[in-house]
């Protein structure tokens, strides 16, 4: 397994929590690789949704939770919300050893709090997982890092050319490491049948309550339509009613979206406020985003060729693409990623916060013939937040391209940079 595995950016994060933690607890969406990961890290393992001997790992653990844990360390704890006790067991375990590294737990979803006594807090450390960036998947040369882009350092680069034909396939085909050898043709099946496992399973066993899979599909193709905007909850139910001819109250969008969130399906964007003292008003909606593009691509049952046809769709989808990535990069180094928008009409698409409280700022655009505009936009803002808010100023600006074939920065000292250039 080890010759097969696939380096992942979240390896570097895994040793080092390891070597400080008494367990670590890998977080994230089914079929984002956290076994995998997680397996080549640990030294034994219990798989708690093995099917093997009638789910015995499952019974095991249900009877006497601490028998699971015992093993050579790191020992690999595989779905444990399954058995929600073993949460306990494992912080109980972790202070009786008072040893780091005794162990991994992997989750695709988190549980309410029943049947856990305590947070685990110093003794467990969560990490979130997602699926590959286009980095991780060989789909970005990786030639331009992040960290020293935010940095200010990059030196002018030919990045090779790109077409719009590529950058449908990456949607299509998201960053599922299944889905990554898979025929192009094919490649939207993966997707489906994860949206489609939620919508029949998942939601109904997070708990008890009972659950309308048509509202939950009706939701799901709303939050597909608005990928990457800042659209209210009731914005959603109006968008339900108007292309759905049906209705849903806010109150249930609000749980089920709840819900989608403590299954790693979606994960919005926050927004970022500079200077909390700033005469301008910072809107504080979030920003809407599956965990990868490929989902909502697939809920809008979107092939190349239609991609192609409706760019508008196309630009709201490759900036969930390019803001997954930059998440994934940012989050390697310490950064934080936000979006901005004022009342000014005013709006950064991502804005990347670095540890040391400097930040820098992106704009997104498909194409290079919206370069321009992009940077114009970066420089005025920039401009009024040093004049009239007096505020910390972006460190960095950049415009993060699709169809451009160079890393560069441009004379008003904006960078441009491909996103199938960049790693972390």
């Amino acid at each position: 397994m080890t010759e097969k595995y696939k380096q992942r950016i979240i390896d570097e994060t895994v040793k080092k929590y390891l070597n400080i933690f008494g367990a670590i607890c890998i977080e994230g969406p089914k079929w984002c690789g956290k076994t995998w990961t997680s397996r080549h890290h640990c030294k034994s393992e219990i798989l708690i949704g093995s099917p093997e001997g009638n789910f015995q790992n499952r019974m095991l653990a249900e009877l006497a939770p601490s028998t699971v844990l015992e093993g050579i360390v790191p020992r690999l704890i595989d779905e444990w919300q399954d058995v929600p006790p073993l949460w306990d067991a494992v912080r109980y375990e972790v202070d009786k050893r008072a040893t780091p590294g005794q162990f991994i737990l992997t989750g695709s979803s988190t549980p309410k709090h029943k049947g856990i006594n305590h947070s685990g807090a110093g003794r467990i450390a969560r990490l979130k997982m997602r699926p590959m960036s286009l980095f991780e998947s060989g789909y970005s040369s990786g030639i331009v890092s992040l960290k020293e882009l935010c940095d200010g350092k990059i030196s002018p680069k030919l990045t090779g050319e790109v077409t719009l034909s590529n950058l449908t396939e990456y949607i299509i085909r998201g960053g599922w490491p299944g889905n990554q050898d898979v025929p192009i043709k094919e490649a939207g099946l993966i997707p489906s049948e994860y949206i489609k496992a939620i919508v029949e399973d998942d939601v109904h066993r997070i708990d008890d309550i009972p659950k309308n899979r048509k509202k939950i599909q009706l939701l799901l193709r709303s939050l597909a339509r608005n990928e990457s905007t800042t659209v209210s909850n009731k914005t959603l139910k109006n968008d339900i009613k108007e292309i759905d001819d049906e209705d849903i109250d806010t109150r249930t969008i609000a749980s089920y979206l709840d819900i989608f969130e403590r299954l790693f399906l979606i994960e919005n964007q926050k927004p970022f406020d500079f200077n909390i003292r700033s005469s301008v008003r910072v809107k504080q909606s979030e920003k809407r985003h599956f965990i990868d593009p490929s989902l909502a691509c697939a809920l809008l049952q979107l092939n190349t060729e239609k991609l192609i046809d409706d760019l508008n769709t196309f630009g709201f989808l490759f900036e969930g693409l390019v803001e997954r990535d930059l998440r994934i990069y940012a989050e390697s180094f310490g950064g934080k990623l936000y979006h901005y928008q004022n009342y000014l009409n005013q709006e950064l698409d991502a804005v990347i916060e670095l540890e040391d409280r400097n930040w820098c700022a992106f704009e997104i655009k498909l194409g290079a013939n919206q370069i321009e505009s992009a940077a114009k936009n970066l420089i005025k803002i920039k401009t009024q937040i040093e004049k009239e808010e007096k505020s910390q100023p972006p460190k960095v600006l950049c415009v993060i391209c699709g169809l451009s074939n160079a890393a560069y920065q441009r004379e008003d000292g904006v960078f441009v940079v491909p996103i199938t250039a960049l790693k972390n």
